[in-house]
Formats: structure tokens, sequence, C-alpha cells
């Protein structure tokens, strides 16, 4: 039987390091707030063992995204990171301005110009046991890391998508963006089970959820735009943005309505589009749903009107850039 040998911190960080060298291209930097310092080695990146956000899944985040060197809608994240730290009764671990100037240092350490940003904010270290109230925290953590998309042909790749039998998640966890994802990596393997792109929750009163870290939404026949109401999932900053940019479509009368609305799976089989909105799949043309093809089987007109307002909104001068380099 083998014995493990017990390693002095030399032969450990040695152990760690030829474990992770080959991370470099997908980890890029990494600031913890335990050391209140960035690290841009892989092998460092590391969560303390005794912090709740490991062994208790205590702690709340968020996805943000770098595109040359500008952060995309860094005010909405950080508000719903706020909202996200009410919700378990979490203190920020420092005020949004010194949070933004953390996650600019990251991306610049970090060298890379087009990125995503996570954002974890944890309960704290001090215990191994359950109880909060000995945590000594909120600690912060800010990782820099490789941007990946559907892409083919240099556009987004259609998608195919399906109902999921994944029990959605409880208003008061659905609402905000805890760091607890099984409920969510369930739903992801079920997409793999079933050769899909997407699955989508159904709500209590069987209409249309959320898809593990995405939003949906729908085009009717009657040319009305719609997501789901944010009463029992998570509000997606793409989706609020990209319903705030299809007002334009409104006002010039491509479309009929504009905005949130129960979604019964019987709406979804006959619209006639459907789309995947979220931080790296932008808006999505879902092609393919429960097994019928979504109109012609291409990508939409309006589908393409979104993503063209949603790549707008992320040139230079946007109002909803964050300048970082």
């Amino acid at each position: 039987m083998k014995t493990q040998p017990t390693l002095n911190n030399t032969e450990w960080i040695e152990r760690q390091n030829a474990m992770r060298t080959n991370l470099s291209d997908t980890l890029y930097a990494m600031y913890s707030g335990n050391i209140d310092a960035i690290t841009t080695n892989p092998a460092l990146m590391n969560v303390p063992i005794d912090d709740h956000l490991t062994h208790r899944g205590d702690g709340v985040f968020e996805s943000l995204k770098c595109i040359n060197g500008q952060l995309y809608n860094a005010n909405a994240h950080l508000a719903r990171l706020q909202h996200s730290c009410a919700g378990i009764g979490m203190p920020p671990p420092c005020p949004t301005s010194e949070l933004l100037q953390i996650i600019r240092n990251t991306i610049r350490a970090g060298g890379q110009k087009t990125c995503l940003i996570r954002v974890l904010v944890s309960r704290g270290t001090g215990t191994m046991g359950i109880d909060p109230a000995l945590c000594e925290g909120p600690i912060l953590y800010v990782i820099a890391y490789r941007l990946t998309q559907r892409i083919e042909n240099g556009q987004l790749k259609p998608a195919r998508a399906c109902l999921s039998s994944i029990p959605i998640k409880p208003r008061q966890l659905a609402t905000i963006k805890a760091c607890n994802y099984l409920t969510n990596v369930l739903m992801k393997l079920e997409a793999r089970e079933r050769n899909v792109d997407f699955v989508i929750s159904i709500d209590k009163n069987g209409n249309l959820g959320e898809g593990a870290t995405e939003n949906i939404g729908i085009l009717t026949q009657e040319n009305e735009l719609l997501l789901p109401t944010t009463e029992h999932i998570l509000a997606g900053t793409t989706a609020r943005r990209a319903l705030e940019l299809a007002q334009t479509l409104l006002t010039a009368g491509t479309l009929t309505a504009a905005e949130t609305r129960d979604i019964s799976p019987k709406q979804a089989a006959t619209a006639k589009e459907i789309f995947i909105l979220g931080t790296t799949t932008d808006c999505t043309p879902i092609i393919e749903w429960e097994g019928a093809q979504v109109g012609d089987g291409k990508p939409g007109p309006i589908s393409k009107k979104l993503l063209a307002l949603l790549k707008s909104d992320m040139t230079p001068t946007s109002e909803t850039l964050t300048k970082v380099f």
C-alpha cells in the first residue's frame, strides 16, 4: 500500500508548480484578499481550505467581461454583487470604487485586454464548521481568465435547447448569485447527456425559467420580444441590457413589445425565434427547441439585430464600458 509523503514547504510548492504549469494561458492573474496582493502563477491561485467558500459554498460571485481593455456593463454587475451580498446577510468586502480598482489591477497584471473576470466574495476563513459568525471575513477574490465563446466561422454558433428536468432553485436562492451552483452544474450535465447545448428550467408555475448560466428569450408570432420575469430566476445583466437596447426596435415598429412576462412552454414551442442571452453567449440563436426546428432552422432577424445592438454596445464609445488599459 502506498504511503503518502509529508512535504516541506518548498517540496509542496514544487509539486504545485509541476501540476499547474500548463494553465498560464487559461488563468491570467488572481487577487487574494487574504494576502492583499496579486499573483500570475496559477499554482498559487488558491483559496484556503478553512474558507467557508471552499467547504460550505458560502459566498457570492459575479462574472464580468473585458473587451479590448474595457469592462462591459461593470456597474450592473457590481450592483448585483451588492444585492447578492445583502441576500445572504454578508457585507460587501470593500467600497465599489475600491473593488473596481482591484479588478482593473488584476486584469492589468494578467496582461490580457480581452478576458473574463470572476469576482468572488467569501464569508471568510477561521472555521471548518457551519456557523458563519465564526468566519473572519468577508474576503474578496478576483480572477482574470481566458474568454471562450461559441464561435463558428467567425460568428456565434447557433444552438439547440430543451426543457430541463432539474428542479428550479427556491426563490430566495434563485434571485441571488450564490456560489452554491450544484443545480446549475446538474443542468449542464443534463444538457450534455441529452446532446443539446442548453437546458431551460421550469418555475413552480410551469413557466420558463433560466439556463444553467444564461437567460432565454423568445419572439412570438405577434413579434413580441419576451423574457421571463425575474421572480424565480437571477436577473441577467446581459438580458436586462438587451431589453433596454431593444426599445429602439420597438420604436421603429420592428417589435410590438419588448418586456418581461411569464412564458409558457407552449409559447416557446410556437415562437418565431428563441435565443440565449448571457455574458459569454451574448445573443445566441436557438435553431432547435425540444427536438423541433425553430422557424426556418436558421438564426432569425431579431436575434441578429439584438446581437448587433449588443456588439455596438461594446464599442469604445459606449457608456456601458469602463476603461481598464
